[in-house]
């Protein structure tokens, strides 16, 4: 062969190289199935089919050869089982989710999309055939018995079903977050996983749980969700995900901080309590002019706190207000315990006073009741914001000496007009007209006497 044609065979080589590395070693025209990270879970880890995986690099002399013993068995494999190929040079994040170290690798995705098996047979047609129907016959004799029939984590996974374990936590997309975080004046903890993560399953009932209790605690101003980073890529390339799981808090109009807390039930919703009371208003402080007040608030919360305060005519509005502003800080103070506070006048409503037996200690006085279990516990110390602190700070750690309410429930609550801020007036006396009486008989009377 002249230089020439030396010249042109090398370029012919070098053409055929690149050729192979831009379009890898299959065509659209083949069974074979091109996966990538962009459509690898819906194809393979959501199906309910069983598939067979190359992981291959353009560049490798067994994978060249393997591929036309690969085309002839996805061809023969048509409508039984699916046949795909990863070029794991060009998608090495993909590869290096299920362990691949070597060219070619090649992995049977059953029933447990999870945990694929490594194939370990022969790279003939025949073989690869062979190991196909093996582990569809398998897969078939679980499905039968009710032990397999798709319980990958795509199918069976409580946070892909959409199932009662996962209810609260609310699925994010690439289309949905902008809308849904971003424009929301909620606060949300959003969790970054990938589907054949460990860490992410084990966290998944954690995060399931504690969406459920931070829900109703918050009154749904603190949401838990969840962005599959595998296929939400965009998300995951804006928010730098690096591992899985991440989990980043987002505030209007605030950078996304990382959470760095711990990773169970009760880790979470003390963090989403947290965050939430730091957001929150504090909690009102109502009056109790009728029974709907007293029964609502105190149904809604674990606890109501209930002040009983002096009349209006013994401290005037100054002192009845310096009574509530004491109330409005310990409010405040405790406002992720998300508690009902309450107030009344001595003496408006009497029979629930009797209920939890303040008569006898003097006004003001203060109760915290669980009305679930109808049970009281009652302020032995100064009506001061130190006193308050103290008797609440007990109750928060279960501590103090509680009592059941008085006849086992809520006495009858008087309708009465709310205070009008002001000071309070003596009742006005009548003026005695005395003009119809006789003097002169009055004092012939007192002369008898």
């Amino acid at each position: 062969m002249g230089a020439f044609g030396v010249r042109r065979f090398l370029l012919g080589m070098v053409s055929c190289s690149f050729f192979l590395a831009v379009n890898g070693l299959y065509s659209p025209s083949d069974d074979v199935i091109e996966l990538t990270p962009t459509n690898f879970h819906k194809e393979v880890i959501h199906s309910d089919s069983l598939w067979l995986v190359e992981f291959y690099a353009p560049w490798c002399g067994h994978c060249q050869r393997l591929t036309p013993e690969w085309k002839k068995a996805a061809t023969a494999l048509k409508g039984i089982v699916k046949v795909g190929a990863v070029d794991a040079d060009k998608h090495n994040s993909l590869g290096g989710q299920y362990g691949v170290r070597g060219f070619p690798t090649i992995k049977i995705f059953g029933a447990n999309k999870n945990r694929p098996e490594d194939y370990q047979g022969g790279r003939t047609s025949d073989a690869i055939v062979d190991a196909a129907l093996s582990a569809l016959r398998s897969m078939v004799k679980d499905r039968l018995s009710g032990r397999g029939g798709g319980q990958s984590y795509g199918k069976q996974s409580s946070r892909e079903s959409g199932g009662s374990g996962k209810k609260d936590v609310i699925d994010l997309t690439d289309d949905t977050f902008d809308k849904n975080v971003l424009n929301s004046e909620d606060v949300w903890l959003v969790e970054f996983y990938a589907p054949w993560c460990g860490h992410c399953k084990n966290l998944e009932p954690e995060w399931a749980a504690a969406a459920t209790e931070v829900k109703e605690q918050t009154k749904g101003k603190v949401k838990l969700a969840a962005v599959d980073a595998t296929v939400n890529q965009m998300l995951a390339s804006r928010y730098g995900i690096r591992g899985f799981p991440t989990i980043k808090v987002f505030q209007k109009g605030e950078e996304p901080v990382d959470y760095e807390g711990g990773r169970t039930k009760s880790d979470i919703v003390a963090r989403a309590l947290d965050l939430f009371s730091d957001n929150a208003p504090p909690p009102e402080l109502l009056e109790i002019i009728n029974e709907d007040v007293l029964k609502q608030t105190c149904d809604a919360h674990q606890l109501c706190i209930i002040s009983v305060l002096p009349h209006i005519l013994d401290t005037g509005a100054a002192g009845r207000n310096s009574y509530l502003e004491v109330m409005l800080k310990l409010a405040d103070k405790y406002k992720k315990k998300m508690w009902g506070w309450l107030w009344t006048e001595a003496g408006a409503q009497s029979d629930l006073e009797n209920s939890f037996g303040i008569g006898g200690f003097g006004y003001p006085a203060m109760a915290a009741v669980n009305a679930r279990k109808m049970k009281f516990a009652l302020l032995k110390g100064s009506f001061s914001e130190q006193g308050i602190n103290e008797f609440l700070r007990e109750l928060s750690v279960g501590r103090g000496s509680t009592a059941p309410v008085g006849g086992g429930a809520f006495p009858k609550v008087n309708t009465v007009e709310p205070w009008d801020g002001k000071d309070g007036e003596l009742p006005v006396e009548e003026d005695i007209d005395l003009s119809d009486v006789d003097l002169d008989d009055w004092d012939t009377q007192k002369d008898e006497l």
